[in-house]
């Protein structure tokens, strides 16, 4: 029996039977892969995700990857049958955030799959085909369920618009951090340094293209031109402000806890700082994500610690939230 997870309340979880939800004009079926975990998929569950951004009862999911099984009307049947992955921003498309692009911005409000939309934490899920992402044919599907942390991540490279030879460098040494050295690698840069807490992440980060890899007690350049920021805290904002040189670049993709003191508007008008923040991907972030797959310049496997049947939610959140550093991503297989 197909089955799928539902969080009916904070730390509240039931595994149910499941029945596919034919798809009506405009939407597909996704046969679902795997689904990945993460941090905000822990806040769901614990009760302390932010209001407005969660919706209860709910199947969570929304880093995924699967195959279509079937199409409604208005949607071409070439796509039965190709390997997928999808946007999770349920956008309007008609406002002038979502004209220009800008779909995370949405001004008819926010709506995502797994949060506030039926999620992937099930053997299918149904959703607007204008979301799909098609991969080759020969691609590993659970290598590809990690492409959305990778678009959130493709859509700060997209900003820092780091050019060959400048140098640039990662806060942060997670997933996302992961990424980020792995799309700034590509551009070519003179150097590119990983700043981190954990000595153990090194050898990954040296594999994925890091020239340097610093912990945050160390001595640190002022001096680089790009930094992108994944550790989600205040301190680490702060430290990447830092790093730059004066009219450098700096992109922040972490949210600390609320209320955290920020960055000082002194030093950024001084040094003339180039600000940028990301909040999910946009579809540009997730075409190029895309393409970087297929060419063979993102690998997210070694990223992948844990794959674990549905039956297996609280024991595969409990990983996630656990600082076990043996725990990388975690992996949900219906």
């Amino acid at each position: 029996m197909s089955t799928a997870v539902v969080i009916d309340a904070p730390g509240e979880h039931r595994l149910v039977p499941h029945e596919p939800r034919l798809p009506g004009a405009g939407e597909a079926l996704v046969r679902v892969h795997a689904s990945g975990i993460c941090g905000s998929d822990r806040e769901v569950y614990q009760g302390n995700r932010p209001e407005g951004y969660v919706r209860y009862p709910l199947t969570p999911g929304h880093e995924w990857s699967g195959t279509v099984e079937a199409v409604g009307a208005d949607v071409p049947a070439s796509l039965v049958g190709r390997k997928v992955v999808g946007e999770g921003f349920r956008n309007c498309q008609v406002c002038d955030r979502c004209h220009a692009g800008d779909t995370t911005l949405c001004a008819a409000g926010y709506e995502e799959t797994g949060f506030t939309q039926p999620g992937a934490m099930a053997a299918t899920l149904t959703l607007p085909a204008r979301l799909l992402h098609v991969l080759p044919d020969g691609c590993d599907l659970t290598a590809a369920a990690l492409l959305e942390p990778a678009a959130c991540i493709a859509a700060a490279a997209l900003k820092a618009n780091a050019r060959p030879g400048e140098r640039v460098a990662v806060v942060g040494t997670g997933t996302l951090g992961m990424f980020a050295v792995q799309f700034l690698r590509a551009n070519s840069p003179a150097e590119l340094l990983v700043v981190g807490t954990r000595r153990d992440r090194e050898a990954l980060a040296r594999q994925y293209g890091a020239t340097d890899f610093r912990t945050k007690d160390e001595q640190l350049p002022d001096d680089v031109d790009v930094v992108i920021e994944t550790a989600g805290s205040a301190d680490a904002a702060r430290l990447s402000a830092a790093l730059l040189r004066r009219g450098g670049r700096l992109v922040l993709t972490g949210i600390p806890a609320p209320g955290a003191e920020g960055l000082d508007p002194t030093d950024l008008v001084v040094r003339q700082l180039e600000v940028h923040t990301v909040f999910g991907a946009p579809p540009d972030a997730w075409a190029h994500t895309v393409r970087v797959f297929a060419a063979g310049l993102l690998d997210p496997l070694p990223l992948v610690t844990h794959e674990l049947p549905l039956a297996e939610f609280p024991q595969a959140i409990e990983l996630v939230g656990a600082g076990d550093p043996k725990v990388g991503k975690v992996l949900l297989r219906p």
